[in-house]
């Protein structure tokens, strides 16, 4: 992979200790992980350090813990899981630094696997201080990043390591980086975006550096009404957010002046309540009813989608087209996701998704592993798209 240090060139590990940053931050019922999908995806990194003989030391964090240590954020159950998904044993040492994190990691033989408590646990993790990174850093020989979810985070774990030890990307954050230049970086045109969700307030920026690079933008969701009420629409009593009418005409203008078309809908499905089964109609964008309420787009709008996706070499997708969560307005979604997945298992398409919401439609479409790539990085996916550089990534170039 070009301009970053990844596991191909890190050299001979046997014997080495090489602190690995994961993403274990997984959801979590009665002391058990509900969902590996993420303890899955670091597998490879682990196993292939591991069979090189390398001492393996993992560290993550869980949750927001408020001050201090909290059993309720502990590590411990899930390097139970973890030891089940790896398929070997992994240890456990009740903090990351000081003398219980420096014996476990002095008990380590070669190819052994430990994880470090959640480092969080420490404030001077997420202030990125100095004196907690080089705490850190006397358990290592090596940093090799493989959580690419909190790379737009510059904390200790994520950022600061990379300062005190040779650091390299690994197989998981390699993974993301490469898919993340073929959707956006240096992607094959035409490129198409699709971003939906509630509000234009959490995606300005995003949407303002789509359109400077993308061919045709696609707008569903709650945020298309506040493109349609600044485009003169009536829409009901449809979620919007009308004071940004006017950010919504910019991001049009900019949009117009880069030659990106902008996709609204032309046609809604309309209800009078926010319920599964809620009695509903599908009408045309200008025919909304004073009293009902746009949750999903229409069937007319699905197909001028499809057609874009057609036209597409590249698509990048986050946020659903409608209230994907209660049937039947998790249609056009489904719709829109099973017709990139078709296009993509043909050779015709590169698709890359990312965001929770994103994540959670394309996995009740069932077609999130035709996809070429679905992150679920969140947030540093979201700052990625809107072309911001992370801390944590910057800190791997070559």
């Amino acid at each position: 992979m070009a301009g970053f240090k990844t596991l191909d060139t890190i050299g001979d590990i046997k014997g080495k200790r090489v602190l690995v940053r994961v993403d274990l931050n997984v959801p979590m019922a009665d002391g058990k992980v509900t969902d590996d999908t993420r303890i899955e995806r670091i597998v490879p990194t682990i196993i292939e350090l591991a069979d090189k003989g390398a001492k393996v030391i993992l560290l993550a964090h869980f949750g927001r813990p408020k001050d201090g240590p909290d059993p309720v954020l502990s590590l411990k159950p899930i390097a139970e899981a973890a030891a089940k998904v790896i398929g070997r044993k992994v240890a456990f040492a009740t903090d990351c630094i000081g003398e219980n994190a420096a014996m476990a990691v002095a008990a380590l033989k070669d190819g052994d696997i430990l994880l470090l408590e959640n480092t969080r646990f420490h404030k001077g993790e997420e202030k990125n201080d100095k004196a907690f990174t080089e705490a850190l850093a006397k358990n290592g020989d090596i940093f090799v990043n493989d959580a690419f979810s909190a790379a737009h985070r510059a904390h200790a774990s994520t950022e600061g390591l990379a300062h005190n030890l040779p650091a390299f990307a690994g197989r998981t954050m390699q993974a993301e980086l490469e898919a993340l230049e073929k959707g956006l970086g240096n992607p094959v045109k035409p490129v198409v975006a699709i971003v939906g969700g509630a509000k234009v307030s959490t995606k300005i920026d995003l949407l303002m550096n789509l359109v400077k690079k993308v061919d045709a933008l696609v707008i569903g969701g709650g945020m298309a009404n506040t493109f349609l009420v600044a485009r003169g629409s009536k829409i009901g009593k449809s979620l919007a957010e009308r004071d940004l009418a006017d950010t919504a005409k910019q991001i049009m203008i900019e949009a117009a002046t880069a030659g990106c078309a902008i996709i609204l809908p032309v046609d809604g499905v309309v209800a009078w309540e926010f319920k599964a089964g809620a009695k509903n109609e599908t009408v045309g964008i200008d025919a909304v009813p004073e009293d009902g309420m746009i949750l999903d787009v229409g069937p007319k709008t699905v197909e001028a989608i499809n057609q874009w996706i057609d036209r597409a070499a590249t698509l990048v997708w986050n946020g659903p087209l409608g209230a994907f969560e209660i049937e039947p307005f998790d249609r056009a979604t489904m719709a829109a996701a099973k017709h990139a997945a078709t296009r993509t298992k043909a050779g015709k398409l590169v698709s890359v998704a990312g965001g929770g919401d994103t994540v959670a439609a394309l996995n009740q479409a069932q077609v999130a592993e035709d996809f070429t790539y679905v992150s679920t990085a969140g947030g540093a996916f979201l700052e990625w798209m809107e072309g911001k550089p992370l801390p944590g990534v910057e800190v791997l170039k070559a």
